[in-house]
């Protein structure tokens, strides 16, 4: 194992003399996966709908926990538009091909796009969506049952993830962030998947919305049911969603 690191930082350090496609001046990819001009989308409601409330940040902080049992309630449309917006919400489009957003990333490169298998979100049926993060909308992909069959085999807590109300699906662009970083963006792009993730949580405090962060899956399993190739697009991390038992 401590040359299976060695190697990685090795392949990953900064290196000279090798300059990037930014440093070439090649364009960059677009800030998002291009979507079918015919496609049908669910355009989110505002996340500022949501009431105002009053959070002690210290509290928040130290009360932060993995929730793995949710009951039966429907998450509101209202609150996933919400957290996708805490977690990948964009503020502004930057003139080098970047975005800025509602967490952290190297360089503006924002290279996640967020899949959700959803199970119970009123005003929205049951299946996966890919979140449009510079529209604030979500694309459908399967209906329910076809998603579930194709993607719940890929976790290890399945049961966790049948009982959520939602799963939250990173999956990485490597394009977005290589142009810049070459090969220092294995880093950055794990890096990344924790600050999103960690906004899920205290997003999800607020509104009594349970979280519970994934990273024992299968790869193969989840990037064939996404339609992802699993070297220039894959999946990172995961959480479930759901009101707390």
């Amino acid at each position: 194992m401590e040359e299976e690191i060695k190697r990685f930082l090795k392949a990953t350090d900064l290196k000279e003399g090798h300059p990037t496609e930014a440093e070439r001046q090649i364009p960059p990819p677009p800030p998002e996966v291009p979507i079918p001009q015919d496609a049908r989308v669910f355009r989110l409601p505002e996340p500022g709908l949501l009431p105002d409330k009053e959070i002690n940040f210290l509290e928040m902080v130290e009360m932060r926990a993995s929730v793995r049992e949710y009951n039966d309630e429907a998450l509101t449309l209202q609150e996933l538009s919400f957290l996708l917006w805490c977690t990948q919400g964009v503020k502004m489009a930057t003139e080098n091909g970047g975005t800025m957003r509602t967490v952290p990333s190297a360089g503006a490169r924002h290279a996640f796009e967020t899949y959700l298998l959803v199970h119970r979100v009123d005003g929205i049926p049951a299946g996966l969506y890919r979140f449009l993060a510079l529209g604030h909308a979500l694309l459908p992909i399967a209906n329910g049952e076809e998603a579930d069959a194709a993607l719940i085999p890929g976790f290890n807590a399945q049961n966790m993830v049948k009982n959520s109300a939602a799963t939250f699906l990173w999956c990485a662009n490597y394009r977005r962030m290589n142009h810049r970083y070459g090969p220092r963006s294995a880093r950055y792009i794990f890096l990344d998947a924790g600050h999103v993730c960690q906004n899920l949580y205290l997003a999800g405090y607020t509104h009594r919305i349970g979280v519970c962060a994934i990273g024992a899956f299968k790869d193969d399993v989840l990037n064939a049911a996404l339609g992802l190739d699993g070297e220039q697009d894959f999946v990172v991390y995961g959480a479930t969603v759901g009101k707390m038992a």
